[in-house]
């Protein structure tokens, strides 16, 4: 299985860098920024009516009920008062925490599309390094942290409204009772430093760990049929359950670590700031009597006082969780191994299809050329081939071409002009690409060739579908061109997901046309089928072709031999032939197997 790189995850996170991930989610924040202000402001009453309760009933009960004194009405007065501030409470709680978690949602909704549409600008360099499971872990399972995240914010800030508000009243109902609660504040810090200190090494670990699962069971089930083949299962299985453990594991040193450091340690210092006011009560009340509403009020303040802490403690977990999540996030949307930029401006043309590469040179990893020097000309119309052993350099050469990669050296030159000052979307619309493994996507036939583009009809989509004989299959089908493709196209052979590549190509009517190893995973008899929908394809256009089987290319205009990234022979079929030289050794290699 594929081992993910996760230096670039794993590391330590320091406060200043928590510090910037918040900052970061902030700003993600902002276009929804009425709604959370909304939110706030209502949290803000919602701590004064916190206190308004308590006092209220403080003052009935040290100046009426203590005097034994209440009549029926003032006790339905003090009843429907105290009613209606905890309706307008509700009323507050309701809105402020509907509109606080609606941002919350529309933020996360924001950022995947925002992470979606920056992995479509990142070069094939960053998905070859890293596995597709993981991405799919970041995309959804940390942007659904982020949600956890806002809604202790919320709690967070209403704790400190209901935090101010209680001191407050503490302070306006007994100063120096107040004091001594105001002791158990560094403790109350205290504590709450040492979590964030020990969560967030503890969570960060579990979310790698939870990519690397996510990453192995996206390649299993994507290399099912491979892994059955060679009844590779138990292994798998067993790799499978080792991270699982891991995760596994993981996890129980978070429940450990919230266990310890969450509401017991609140609760243990809430009881201690309790038992602190009742014996600075009891030592008052020996010089003072103390009225009894007058204690109740206080209670209440201190319960108010740690109960948003109490609560926020408990959620500090999801705080933690959503700025390790967030640091996962920004470090994709920051990354820089974006796909080749073009010139500015780049707003050349492709018109007739010619196309030159002048001493090429490329290497992926800046470091080992994979392509040293390569000059050919294919003039619009003509089909060059590229030939040579497995590593010889033959796909490099489209990656190059087709701006998958940024080549170090040289240029290529289309129709003169220099392929990095191209508009990149015309360069698209004009460059069919044909790969050896054709990929369709969900959907049905029609929707396959199309692919996104409105303005091509259904008489187009036929045909296209006849020019390359894809329309032969699809009318024995019981649906025709709406039959359902399932994954990746698996219900059809290979052959056909080939013509129907063929047919999604053709239809845009590309002045260039680029073929990678197009016949090399199917049979005979289909072969013979898409060398006919080939040879229509390649008239007029410019044809850069990859060739496994030789006696595919015989016709081509000019062969390239490449060999350790060089071209070493170059010429027609019948030169190469005559030349006994490298292509000769594979043809007659090919030729020899194919009679045996």
């Amino acid at each position: 299985m594929a081992k993910q790189n996760t230096s670039a995850w794993s590391g330590k996170m320091t406060a200043a860098t928590q510090f910037q991930t918040v900052g970061a989610l902030f700003r993600f924040m902002k276009p929804y920024a009425k709604y959370f202000y909304g939110a706030l402001l209502l949290a803000a009453a919602i701590s004064v009516v916190n206190v308004l309760l308590p006092r209220l009933l403080q003052t009935f009960m040290n100046q009426h009920l203590h005097r034994m004194s209440p009549t029926w009405r003032l006790l339905i007065v003090f009843a429907l008062l105290y009613f209606t501030i905890t309706l307008v409470k509700a009323v507050a709680q309701f809105f402020s925490d509907y509109w606080f978690m609606s941002a919350a949602e529309f933020m996360v909704e924001d950022v995947r599309m925002k992470l979606y549409r920056k992995l479509h600008t990142l070069g094939m360099r960053y998905f070859d390094q890293t596995p597709a499971g993981s991405l799919v872990s970041r995309v959804t399972n940390d942007t659904s942290s982020f949600t956890d995240f806002w809604e202790l914010f919320l709690t967070l800030t209403t704790g400190v409204f209901a935090i101010v508000s209680a001191f407050i009243a503490m302070w306006l109902t007994d100063v120096h009772v107040m004091l001594v609660t105001l002791l158990f504040v560094p403790l109350l810090i205290g504590s709450i430093w040492l979590y964030q200190v020990v969560a967030t090494k503890v969570y960060r670990h579990m979310r790698e760990k939870l990519s690397q699962l996510n990453a192995q069971l996206a390649e299993a089930i994507t290399g099912m049929s491979v892994i059955q083949q060679f009844r590779q299962e138990s292994r798998l299985a067993g790799e499978f359950a080792q991270t699982n453990n891991t995760y596994y594991q993981a996890r129980v040193r978070m429940v450990k670590t919230n266990s310890l450091l969450l509401s017991p340690m609140v609760d243990l210092l809430y009881g201690g700031a309790i038992i602190a006011v009742m014996l600075t009560f009891s030592w008052t009340s020996q010089s003072a009597t103390i009225a009894a509403g007058t204690v109740y009020a206080f209670l209440s303040y201190v319960a108010a006082f740690y109960n948003p802490i109490d609560s926020a403690m408990d959620s500090l977990s999801s705080f933690q969780d959503g700025v390790v999540a967030g640091s996962r996030v920004l470090a994709i949307l920051a990354d820089d191994t974006l796909e080749p930029t073009q010139q500015t401006p780049a707003n050349g043309r492709i018109t007739a299809g010619k196309v030159e590469f002048r001493d090429v040179s490329f290497s992926y990893d800046g470091e080992h050329d994979v392509l040293k020097h390569i000059s050919f000309v294919a003039e619009p119309g003509q089909t060059v081939a590229l030939v040579g052993h497995t590593g010889s350099g033959k796909s490099s050469t489209i990656n190059a071409m087709m701006r998958f990669y940024e080549f170090q050296s040289g240029d290529i030159l289309i129709d003169y002009q220099s392929i990095r000052q191209l508009d990149m979307a015309d360069f698209r619309r004009q460059v069919g690409l044909v790969l050896q493994e054709p990929f369709l996507f969900y959907g049905d036939i029609a929707f396959n060739i199309r692919l996104y583009n409105p303005q091509i009809t259904d008489d187009q989509i036929e045909a296209a579908a006849q020019f390359v004989h894809a329309d032969e299959f699809i009318q024995r089908l019981p649906q025709g061109y709406h039959e359902p493709v399932v994954e990746r196209g698996a219900a059809f052979s290979t052959g056909q997901r080939q013509l129907l590549s063929f047919a999604r190509t053709i239809v845009r009517d590309p002045k260039i046309l680029v073929l990678d190893e197009a016949t090399a995973n199917v049979d005979t008899e289909t072969e013979t089928i898409i060398q006919q929908s080939l040879a229509k394809m390649r008239q007029a256009r410019t044809t850069i072709a990859i060739a496994h089987r030789l006696s595919t290319i015989k016709d081509a205009d000019l062969i390239l031999v490449l060999d350790q990234g060089e071209i070493v022979e170059r010429g027609s079929h019948e030169s190469l032939l005559a030349q006994n030289g490298r292509y000769a050794d594979l043809y007659r290699m090919q030729m020899g197997e194919a009679s045996d």
